[in-house]
């Protein structure tokens, strides 16, 4: 079902099970509040958690809450990590996932941004509000790996025949547009997930455009 386990993919695996294990269990009263990521405006936002709120995901409430999001993460990553990864070499595909994920906070600033001025929304409510979860990150992963394989024919969650991958990226992203603009499935940071794809498949277009150029 999944590729071939491999390192790269297999060490972010186990950091945000660890982070979600010692988040939940351990009871650390202010892990959530210190790495979760919180708009950039917002008083209790710090730099590092640009990268941490990565490997955070929604704390456990009941069965099934918060335990889903990062299983659906960590599955999707499984299924779209390893290749890349092995396509790509580790430096590439660690830029590949890392910029996803910061690209993906960035543009959910902005969009808060635009709740604000325009949508009326009060900043407070917007400075309470942190983000989470590797979502943005592996929405990268997964434009990326649709960019490099277009034509590849996959079973995706939740979709139950077989797709190219070519037609998921535009599908991500129109779905992610409308369901960030209607406010439905309130709670997801729908435009970090688009800002994530975006990254993703800027960087793949560009390394595959000169994946053999002579310098």
């Amino acid at each position: 079902m999944f590729p071939r386990l491999t390192p790269v993919t297999k060490t972010i695996l186990i950091l945000n099970v660890l982070m979600y294990l010692v988040s939940n269990f351990y009871m650390f009263p202010k892990l959530y509040e210190l790495f979760s990521v919180f708009y950039i405006a917002s008083p209790y936002f710090e730099p590092w958690q640009i990268i941490t709120h990565m490997f955070m995901h929604a704390p456990m409430q009941g069965p099934g809450i918060g335990l889903t999001h990062i299983l659906f993460n960590m599955l999707t990553l499984l299924s779209f990590g390893p290749v890349l990864e092995q396509f790509l070499g580790d430096r590439k595909y660690l830029i590949l996932y890392f910029a996803s994920g910061i690209g993906a906070y960035f543009l959910n600033c902005g969009w808060n941004y635009f709740e604000i001025v325009q949508l009326g929304i009060s900043e407070e409510t917007i400075n309470n509000i942190p983000m989470m979860g590797a979502s943005g990150a592996i929405f990268g992963v997964v434009a990326a790996f649709s960019t490099l394989f277009p034509d590849a024919k996959m079973i995706f969650m939740f979709i139950p025949f077989p797709i190219k991958a070519k037609y998921l990226l535009p599908g991500i992203i129109v779905i992610s547009l409308y369901l960030g603009f209607s406010g439905s499935m309130g709670g997801i940071a729908h435009f970090a997930h688009i800002g994530g794809a975006i990254v993703g498949f800027v960087l793949a277009k560009y390394w595959k455009d000169n994946r053999y150029r002579i310098n």
